[in-house]
C-alpha cells in the first residue's frame, strides 16, 4: 500500500497518482453537483418506468402512463380531417369553375392540390410543375386540350388514352412513314420548323407547306396553331413534347409517340381533383 501523501502547498491529501513528479489532489465533488447527478438518475429511472422507454423484440416497454406519440399523431390527423370535412364537402358540392369567388374555398384547395400534386403527378410533370421530354410544362400557355379550369378538371378526372375510362382524351396522329415519301416527310418537318425557327435547309419549305396544308392542317390548323377539340398542338410557338430538333420532328412524324395519363377521378375522388384543377390552373399558365 502506497504511503498516503499530503500536497504541501494546498494541504490537500493526493490521489497516490504521480506522473512526472506531478501528484492529483484527491478533492471531493462538490456537494450540489453529487445531489444533482443523484437526483438525474432519480429521474431517469422514474421516466423509464413512467413511458415507453425500454426497447423490447418488437416493442417497448408501454409505460405505466400508457403515453404515445402515435396516439397523439393519430388524434391530431382526425381532428384535422373533422376539420377538413366541411370544406371538403363545399368543394364537392361546388362546380370546379365557382371555387375560385369563395376565397376560403380557393386557398384550401390550391393547398390541398399542391399537397395532391406533390404525390401523385410530379413523378412525370416534375416537383414545380415544369414537365420533361414526353411530360407537359403545367406552367406555360400552350395547353392540348385546352387550359381552362374545367378543361384541366377533365384531363385530370379521365386521363388521356386511357383505356380504362370511357371519357378519356384520345387523339393519335398517324404514322406518316405509310403514307408520305422520306422526302416528303423532311419538307414537312422543314416548313412546321420554319413556323418558329430556322429550317437547316430553307428550299424545302415550299413544298413542304404543300404536304402540311393537304396532310396536317386538317388538326394542326391552317397556320398549326393547334385545335383543342383534336388535342393537336401548336406546332408554331416552338413549345415542343417530344423533341425540338428537325430530327427529333421527323421521327415523330415517321412514327409518333403518344403518351397516356391515367383517370384520376376513380383513384382520388372527385374533390381532390377539382383540388388538383385549381392548383394547376392557378400556376400560371392556365386560361
Amino acid at each position: 500500500m502506497s504511503e498516503e501523501h499530503i500536497d504541501e502547498v494546498s494541504g490537500v491529501k493526493t490521489t497516490g497518482h504521480e506522473w512526472d513528479g506531478i501528484r492529483e489532489l484527491d478533492n471531493p465533488m462538490p456537494r450540489w453537483w453529487l445531489w444533482t447527478f443523484y437526483l438525474c438518475i432519480i429521474w431517469a429511472i422514474g421516466y423509464a418506468i413512467a413511458y415507453p422507454a425500454i426497447p423490447l423484440i418488437n416493442s417497448a416497454t408501454p409505460g405505466l402512463l400508457g403515453y404515445s406519440s402515435r396516439a397523439d399523431v393519430a388524434a391530431d390527423l382526425a381532428q384535422a380531417k373533422v376539420a377538413q370535412g366541411a370544406l371538403l364537402e363545399k368543394i364537392a358540392a361546388t362546380p370546379v369553375e365557382d371555387i375560385a369567388s369563395d376565397q376560403e374555398l380557393l386557398q384550401f384547395a390550391i393547398a390541398g392540390g399542391e399537397s395532391a400534386f406533390k404525390v401523385n403527378c410530379a413523378q412525370c410533370h416534375g416537383s414545380g410543375a415544369a414537365g420533361s421530354a414526353g411530360y407537359p410544362n403545367l406552367n406555360d400557355d400552350d395547353w392540348l386540350w385546352g387550359g381552362t379550369i374545367d378543361q384541366i378538371y377533365l384531363s385530370i378526372a379521365h386521363g388521356i388514352r386511357d383505356e380504362t375510362d370511357d371519357n378519356t382524351r384520345v387523339s393519335e396522329m398517324p404514322a406518316f412513314a405509310d403514307i408520305l415519301e422520306p422526302r416528303q416527310i423532311n419538307e414537312v418537318a422543314a416548313y412546321v420548323i420554319s413556323l418558329s425557327d430556322t429550317p437547316s435547309d430553307a428550299a424545302l419549305v415550299e413544298p413542304g407547306a404543300e404536304v402540311y396544308a393537304e396532310n396536317c392542317a386538317a388538326c394542326h390548323g391552317d397556320d398549326g396553331e393547334g385545335v383543342i377539340d383534336f388535342g393537336a398542338p401548336r406546332l408554331s410557338d416552338g413549345i415542343w413534347l417530344m423533341g425540338s430538333s428537325e430530327a427529333q420532328i421527323v421521327a415523330q412524324v415517321r412514327a409518333p409517340k403518344h403518351g397516356v395519363m391515367p383517370a384520376w377521378l376513380g383513384r382520388l375522388g372527385e374533390p381532390v381533383i377539382k383540388q388538383l384543377a385549381v392548383y394547376v390552373h392557378t400556376l400560371g399558365g392556365g386560361q
